[in-house]
């Protein structure tokens, strides 16, 4: 019985039908840079600019250093996809800004190399990692932001469950400039109404 979209936890990360998400090890460097190499042209448009040392193992390593920071202060959860079949590296998808208290949100961002795309690996990533924000991390509402003319990013978000809200202005600098995007959020079904107070 395949429990896809729904994000199962395992020790090493969270798994759906295809994907195995888990936190980039040192192991992962060639794999990461090759796949960013090939896909640059497919990725530059809608990233932050590349810095000169963006492919180098030192690069990685100090990735691999923050993510096991911040997933161990609970701030984040940065994820590589692995598919489960082959065990080869597709994208990342990373859960930011966790947000505790009377908030109980969080940001996704994600990436796919250029091979995997509209294969629906992102889909399955988003909604397995939302479903696991919501079940495991109990947070309540999953926000996303990409560029207007980004269509394969917006439609994966509304196909995911995300709904528009709206137009940041200048919200991230994108490829070297100041970018507006626009805004979309899932809510976790049972928390759009009052909450119980103490």
């Amino acid at each position: 019985m395949s429990v896809w979209p729904f994000g199962r936890w395992r020790r090493n990360g969270v798994a759906t039908e295809r994907l195995l998400m888990r936190l980039p090890e040192h192991a992962d460097y060639r794999a990461w840079a090759n796949l960013r190499e090939e896909s640059a042209e497919f990725l530059i448009p809608w990233e932050p600019a590349w810095s000169a040392d963006h492919l180098t193992r030192r690069a990685f390593t100090a990735r691999v250093q923050w993510a096991a920071r911040v997933h161990g202060q609970g701030s984040a959860m940065p994820l590589f996809l692995i598919r489960q079949s082959d065990a080869v590296l597709l994208g990342a998808i990373t859960l930011d800004h966790i947000r505790r208290g009377p908030s109980q949100s969080g940001t996704i961002g994600y990436w796919i190399g250029q091979p995997y795309a509209r294969q629906g690996y992102m889909r399955e990533a988003i909604q397995g990692l939302v479903h696991h924000a919501f079940t495991v991390l109990d947070l309540s509402r999953i926000e996303a932001a990409c560029l207007h003319e980004n269509a394969a990013s917006r439609g994966v978000l509304e196909k995911s469950g995300f709904k528009y809200e709206g137009v940041a202005q200048s919200y991230l600098q994108i490829n070297g400039r100041w970018r507006n995007h626009v805004l979309y959020a899932n809510l976790r079904p049972d928390r759009r109404g009052r909450t119980a107070t103490g």
